[in-house]
């Protein structure tokens, strides 16, 4: 046989599993409605296992384990959608409508001129007068209680990636996100008035900050040290006499009286900080087009590539994946997923509900638009 004649062949195949594909997905249909009817799960483990076990069993030798994960796709999609059928006329989750006012109760954390107060003003509007804590757990904290409404949290660096801290918290907290900004980052070098540059040996910020500025650093041979923030970075360095140096945005450093050394230090300009504002009921905007989630996922083989297979499965974007080991000594992690969507689309709805359903821990962070 030529080349011709055997893509002959595999294209008659081809069109013969077609066919089979979606003979089966309409008896996987009838299933879902039979479960439904019946008030039976739609997953049930010992059935899926038999399954792969038997196809294991009859493939051919070096094609065991690709007959499996040809099989295990085909009940992943299977199982989507029976669970797009029973979903399509659910109703979402039960939410609150979005209403950004300027006199909202926005706790940041830091001081007057953090970055963190910039993206408050640019989703609240300018009059917005945020209350300020130490950490960012406090932000979480008076989210959680009731003591404010919304919160600021910086939760990624166009140029030094993830804030590790933030992703660690989230765990630990019950909030959801209700917005998202963009804020650009004007790193400087700043001291007090006289101070100059061949004088400065120590430097103070936020460890992002720190890694963003690294080649700076390095090349003016200064020593980084760590400070909870910014501003209070520049706000310490304005009240002592010692010869010192904070990175901080420019306006910061005139909040605070300090003199710009060296302007736009960041290792690569421009540079952009991600902030989410959090709060303590699931809110909703008009434009929430972005779903955050986290979950733990089995230790067992291939279930990364079953979770990210349902997404291409429903016709969703995966915008971000962020793993953080789950601090109990177990060298587990949980993920963090950012995917377009709306949670009144059907295909989301069946997403959530499959995840929430099948996974030992999932919990759902918001629904959310960008400003």
């Amino acid at each position: 046989m030529n080349l011709d004649e055997l893509r002959l062949g595999i294209n008659a195949l081809d069109k013969t599993i077609q066919d089979a594909f979606t003979q089966r997905m309409e008896l996987c249909r009838q299933v879902a409605l039979f479960k439904q009817e019946n008030g039976l799960p739609i997953f049930q483990e010992n059935r899926e296992k038999e399954i792969l076990q038997k196809i294991r069993s009859k493939a051919p030798q070096g094609l065991e384990g690709s007959s499996a994960l040809l099989f295990q796709t085909i009940i992943d999609i299977s199982k989507y959608l029976q669970y797009h059928e029973l979903h399509k006329d659910a109703a979402p989750y039960h939410f609150q409508p979005l209403h950004i006012t300027p006199d909202a109760a926005v706790v940041c954390q830091g001081t007057a001129g953090a970055n963190a107060e910039t993206a408050a003003k640019q989703i609240f509007g300018q009059e917005c007068d945020p209350t300020f804590v130490p950490t960012f757990a406090d932000v979480f904290n008076a989210v959680q209680c009731g003591m404010v409404q919304f919160g600021i949290i910086p939760v990624q660096n166009s140029t030094a990636g993830s804030v590790v801290q933030a992703y660690d918290l989230m765990g630990e907290y019950n909030f959801y996100i209700t917005r998202t900004t963009v804020v650009e980052i004007t790193n400087c070098l700043a001291v007090r008035p006289g101070t100059e540059l061949k004088d400065v040996r120590t430097v103070y910020s936020h460890p992002q900050a720190l890694s963003q500025c690294s080649h700076f650093i390095h090349s003016h041979k200064l020593v980084a040290k760590e400070f909870g923030n910014t501003a209070t970075a520049a706000q310490m360095v304005a009240a002592s006499d010692q010869p010192i140096a904070a990175i901080c945005s420019e306006g910061c450093a005139e909040l605070h009286g300090l003199e710009i050394l060296k302007s736009h230090i960041s290792d690569y300009v421009p540079n952009y900080t991600r902030f989410i504002c959090i709060s303590k009921e699931l809110m909703l905007s008009d434009d929430a087009d972005t779903v955050s989630v986290m979950l733990k996922l089995p230790h067992e083989e291939g279930t990364l590539y079953r979770l990210l297979s349902k997404f291409v499965i429903g016709g969703m974007n995966l915008l971000k994946l962020e793993s953080r080991p789950i601090r109990n000594g177990s060298f587990e992690v949980m993920f963090y997923l950012d995917f377009s969507g709306n949670i009144h689309d059907q295909s989301v709805s069946a997403l959530l509900s499959d995840l929430s359903e099948n996974l030992e821990y999932f919990k759902f962070l918001g629904n959310y638009g960008e400003i």
